[in-house]
């Protein structure tokens, strides 16, 4: 069984969404923890990272994370609207 860990950025933009957005992205969470390798394994300077792209509530939202074989390290959800670019910038900084 892995562990699930969450950063402070995952945190905090999942506390921006409505009760039932965060009801389905647990959902989408367990989904991930079945088969992580649902996720697209992104390319170049991200290429540790997988995205999966799922609807809640009708809006499409994505999913970053990391695993191995004992770790789920959710990252960050959000709208694709800059998403690359402010998961390359959070990455920058850990």
């Amino acid at each position: 069984m892995r562990k699930v860990f969450q950063t402070r950025t995952f945190a905090k933009n999942k506390k921006k969404l409505l009760k039932k957005q965060v009801s389905e992205l647990d959902n989408v969470v367990l989904k991930i923890l079945g088969d992580p390798e649902i996720g697209e394994q992104k390319k170049g300077d991200l290429q540790s990272v997988y995205v999966y792209k799922c609807k809640i509530t009708k809006k499409l939202f994505l999913v970053a994370y990391l695993f191995d074989d004992d770790t789920l390290t959710l990252l960050t959800v959000g709208s694709h609207e800059n998403f690359i670019r402010d998961l390359k910038k959070q990455i920058a900084n850990t």
